[in-house]
């Protein structure tokens, strides 16, 4: 599974890596929702959530789905923008402001992304006027809860209104407390974005992908890049643009915008020391798939405790040596034995670090 860009065509000169102050304060808003996706900014969470205005907090309950359980387009709106050129705004000013030139329908359909339905490659669903796509929308409001159903009527019967609301939810967050986060962050994101945009000037597109992410790669063509993720999707750059957007909030989550449409952007966390590189969603369903089996259950109690033999093994759970073979050959290819030759004896063991990833391992593949 994967999300792929392609970009046939594309020029250097239209990659852009840029901060994105609105990008942010998502990201901000999803970290206060969902704490535990996040434990590296539990003093950050506590000391802001302590201090949050009871008010702005209800407020922010209101549409805390667009942040959520997704993350919805609305928190890119440059990317909407004709052209598919447009990059971030400087400021959330900015930001907000191209968040006004979107249409109506632009608008409605990024803020109702919250159902686990994707619409990124549906024809356009005209919310804004065909009674059916609109029951369609309320019905999987509905599976949501009684919350969704009465935003997206709201949005549905005065978009300018809700339009106004969320602006006005965003400026109210910068001043209650995202002003002091970004002013901490920006300059780091800034300087990570002048680092990418070295890379990709000097060593190219290939060498700058690897350095956002060991889940992004390009081929041996140049023209497509896979985002490695447990979703499909795809999209083009056509004859826009591809913008590359910084977050320090954001880990784990890996984020492509492929929005029928709109201008393709990838959003990645920068780096953060002591993390090691994430395993694609093929190793991770390898490593998980080999460990479901109760003999490689069985003979794992065995490896972790030491280094053995096929012949030990085989002794010791009754098995003949081919058969423990296949099963050493399934945890060797899914990289969770080591093995060193002693003599001319082979000698297997568990990879214990391996292993004890996995659990965090499988919560960065399925929030990547």
């Amino acid at each position: 599974m994967s999300v792929s860009i392609d970009i046939s065509g594309l020029a250097l000169e239209r990659i852009h890596v840029v901060p994105s102050p609105l990008s942010e304060l998502g990201m901000s808003l999803h970290a206060l929702s969902e704490p535990g996706h996040h434990p590296g900014l539990q003093g950050w969470v506590t000391a802001v959530s302590t201090r949050l205005d009871p008010c702005l907090a209800d407020r922010l309950c209101e549409a805390d789905f667009l942040w959520r359980t997704t993350f919805s387009d609305v928190f890119a709106p440059f990317a909407g923008l004709p052209g598919q050129s447009e990059l971030p705004g400087a400021t959330l000013a900015e930001e907000l402001d191209q968040l006004d030139k979107l249409s109506d329908e632009q608008f409605v359909d990024a803020a109702l992304e919250f159902t686990c339905q994707s619409t990124y490659t549906e024809p356009d669903r005209k919310l804004l006027s065909d009674p059916a796509v609109q029951r369609r929308a309320l019905d999987l409001a509905a599976a949501r809860g009684p919350h969704q159903v009465r935003f997206t009527k709201r949005l549905l019967e005065d978009p300018p209104v809700v339009r106004a609301w969320f602006r006005t939810l965003m400026e109210d967050c910068d001043e209650a407390f995202f002003a002091d986060t970004w002013a901490r962050v920006h300059h780091q994101l800034a300087a990570d974005a002048r680092h990418k945009t070295e890379l990709l000037r000097r060593k190219g597109l290939a060498e700058a992908l690897k350095a956002i992410s060991g889940a992004v790669s390009l081929d041996e063509s140049g023209q497509v890049i896979t985002v490695d993720k447990m979703s499909d999707g795809r999209t083009t750059t056509g004859s826009g643009g591809l913008t590359i957007v910084p977050t320090s909030l954001g880990w784990p989550h890996l984020w492509v915008l492929h929005r029928r449409g709109w201008q393709a952007s990838i959003t990645y966390p920068i780096s953060t020391p002591g993390l090691t590189s994430p395993p694609t969603v093929e190793q991770l369903t390898r490593r998980m798939s080999a460990l479901a089996h109760p003999v490689r259950m069985r003979l794992c109690r065995h490896l972790a405790r030491g280094a053995y033999t096929t012949s030990e093994l085989a002794d010791a759970h009754g098995m003949t040596a081919p058969e423990i073979s296949r099963h050493l050959s399934v945890l060797k290819k899914a990289d969770l034995i080591t093995t060193r030759r002693r003599g001319r004896y082979v000698q297997h063991q568990l990879d214990i670090s391996v292993v004890s990833r996995l659990g965090s391992d499988f919560i960065e593949g399925v929030l990547r």
